[in-house]
């Protein structure tokens, strides 16, 4: 093979590799378009994603939806008792807002338990505070009939398995993405990297300033 052929196939194969590269940098701009439109499709976009809620933190103190203003805020719902997603999750997160760096502190984490009848503050407090999760991450609990309030405000399942005390959750697992005035912008990806989500944020944040 001729250099000549050699020097065609290699820029051949380095555009392919920079139209990947484009595609997925779009997918990621102006709010995260391709992400949004992931979970935005299995909806009717007509209907408002989040919306007032009224909760109580880890720390016992009630709270509602104005803890959402004021920053970039990552809401996932879960439980205390998730053997594998929650904490993978959170987990994750951790990384994504170290990977931030100076803007790390423009992101804060609200974890909300689709479990009420075992996650009560203390319980949610114990959890947060363990090893590998986020420092300062805002735990909300509730009745079951303000957990499923704000589920249904969120649009998300969360489905009872198995009797006792071992039961566990089927529940929807995205990360949504509010912006500073408490509305929805994106969701955020489970399948991309964390370094990949703050490039989705840093997005964001740019299209918002």
């Amino acid at each position: 093979m001729t250099k000549f052929r050699l020097a065609i196939i290699a820029a051949a194969f380095a555009l392919l590799i920079g139209l990947a590269g484009y595609n997925w940098y779009n997918s990621l701009k102006g709010g995260a378009n391709g992400a949004r439109s992931q979970y935005a499709s299995q909806v009717d976009p007509s209907v408002t994603i989040g919306g007032p809620f009224t909760l109580t933190n880890q720390d016992g103190q009630r709270v509602d939806q104005s803890i959402l203003t004021g920053k970039w805020t990552a809401v996932f719902f879960g439980y205390t008792y998730c053997p594998d997603v929650c904490p993978l999750t959170l987990q994750s997160l951790a990384r994504t807002k170290a990977a931030l760096g100076k803007d790390a502190d423009k992101l804060q984490i609200v974890f909300i338990t689709v479990d009420p009848e075992r996650d009560s503050p203390a319980n949610m407090k114990a959890y947060l505070a363990s090893g590998g999760f986020p420092p300062g991450v805002i735990g909300l609990t509730g009745t079951p009939e303000e957990i499923k309030a704000v589920e249904k405000a969120y649009r998300v399942t969360a489905t009872k398995s198995g009797d006792g005390d071992n039961y566990t959750y089927n529940h929807t697992a995205v990360i949504f993405l509010m912006n500073p005035k408490g509305q929805f912008d994106s969701p955020l990806m489970s399948d991309i990297t964390p370094q990949q989500s703050a490039e989705q944020l840093k997005e964001s944040m740019k299209a918002n300033s």
